[in-house]
């Protein structure tokens, strides 16, 4: 169940689109991809390292730089990831409507019928993930297989429809071959956000100390195969030109291994990867902010938890606020304003994997452990850490600079609670 959170909240509808908008580049976009997962890997490497040493305490990234840097920072991290969780939830609500689309033409025409269809899908899984972990981690499993059901099947048939000449040139664009892949490493590694999933819910997890180590590194490598052979076949099987203007080059793919029958299996797969997606974060808003609550750094209320020991509230409110964003894309007027705040949520989600990987050097090194070389620790520390800082390069000026003040409104937020915590403490 873990590993299926991880990989589950990686795999969204998006990467299904992935191979379109990396044929620009041709070939040599794989090798964009095999750079952003090297680098992945590294922070999951870093982030398993993380747990063990951290066995009785749940939130994740915000866990870990608490530990590293003090409790501002940590509440900072929180902050921020926190927010990108329920502007993402809403941004794959609406993905899993787009793939659903697919096979109901009305959803794509009709703007009321896709927003009902959207808030049903986030608050159904909602109420789901009320029921208790386990519940949502069945949810988890079954989603997960479903949705790599269709891309295993292109890769293991593709093999029987490749063409390598779709490959030459290697790279079709007119930029040199490192800009290449600097350009496709970055437009690629947002597809890797939520490997670190299986860190938040910890306190919910038997053993712990096996298990998400496991679970992070397990489900970071089947992602990776997945993405790589996924969009190497789909490549090899449809011409980088046709590839280029295709609106489902994984529809296109299985097309031309079995038809028609092939593209709705396919949109059958993008529909379920978001649901599961979906279904990952509802259950990460709740535990986050639960974690952070319990250190007296977020409001009591993210902390209540219901008889299944669900921090309900706080599932709730980030449904709600996740329903908001959402609606944004519905209502004409605000459509930019969404646009934004999906770069701004991703700037911001990467914040946490920058902290992180610089608290395990920071942590490590105070502890004196003799079983960890300072090199060792000093050089995974770095590759984690510049991998970060390069994500955060991709991101972009404008989302940087105002993720840096959606950061700084937390500061106010966090001056009340404590205040308001102060009698408690």
């Amino acid at each position: 169940m873990s590993t299926s959170l991880v990989i589950g909240n990686m795999v969204g509808a998006g990467v299904f689109m992935m191979p379109a908008a990396l044929a620009a580049y041709g070939g040599i976009s794989i090798m964009g991809w095999l750079a952003s997962s090297l680098g992945t890997f590294v922070l999951a490497l870093v982030f398993s390292k993380l747990s063990k040493l951290f066995l009785d305490k749940s939130g994740g990234p915000y866990a870990y730089t608490r530990a590293g840097f003090g409790e501002f920072a940590g509440f900072l991290v929180a902050w921020g990831y926190w927010i990108s969780t329920w502007i993402g939830i809403a941004v794959i609500a609406i993905g899993f409507v787009s793939a659903l689309s697919i096979l109901f033409p009305i959803l794509g025409n009709n703007s009321l019928i896709s927003v009902l269809t959207g808030l049903s899908a986030i608050w159904l899984l909602t109420w789901i993930n009320t029921r208790g972990v386990r519940e949502s981690g069945k949810i988890q499993v079954v989603t997960t297989i479903l949705k790599l059901t269709p891309i295993l099947m292109i890769i293991i048939g593709g093999f029987f429809f490749f063409n390598i000449d779709n490959f030459i040139p290697f790279n079709v664009s007119d930029s040199s071959s490192f800009e290449a892949i600097a350009i496709t490493s970055t437009m690629t590694l947002y597809a890797f956000l939520g490997f670190e999933s299986a860190t938040i819910p910890s306190d919910n997890v038997k053993n712990p100390g096996k298990t998400i180590p496991k679970a992070t590194i397990l489900g970071t490598l089947i992602t990776t195969m997945v993405y790589v052979l996924g969009t190497a076949a789909v490549m090899g099987m449809v011409p980088m030109k046709e590839l280029e203007i295709s609106p489902a080059p994984f529809a296109d793919a299985m097309g031309i291994m079995t038809g028609e029958l092939g593209r709705g299996l396919v949109a059958g797969g993008a529909a379920i990867a978001a649901f599961g997606a979906l279904n990952g974060w509802i259950l990460i808003v709740g535990q986050m902010p639960k974690a952070i609550a319990k250190d007296k750094l977020f409001p009591g209320i993210f902390k209540k938890e219901n008889k299944k020991g669900i921090p309900v509230y706080g599932m709730i409110i980030g449904s709600a606020l996740a329903s908001i964003v959402m609606l944004m894309n519905y209502t004409e007027g605000l459509v930019e304003q969404f646009r934004f705040l999906i770069l701004l949520g991703t700037m911001i989600a990467v914040v946490p994997y920058l902290f992180s990987a610089a608290s395990y050097v920071s942590i490590l090194l105070e502890k004196k452990l003799p079983s960890q070389p300072w090199l060792g620790i000093y050089g995974m520390g770095s590759l984690a850490f510049s991998y970060s800082l390069w994500a955060l390069f991709g991101a972009g000026e404008e989302s940087v600079f105002w993720g840096f003040i959606m950061l700084m409104i937390g500061i106010p937020f966090y001056v009340f609670v404590k205040w308001k915590n102060k009698d408690q403490t």
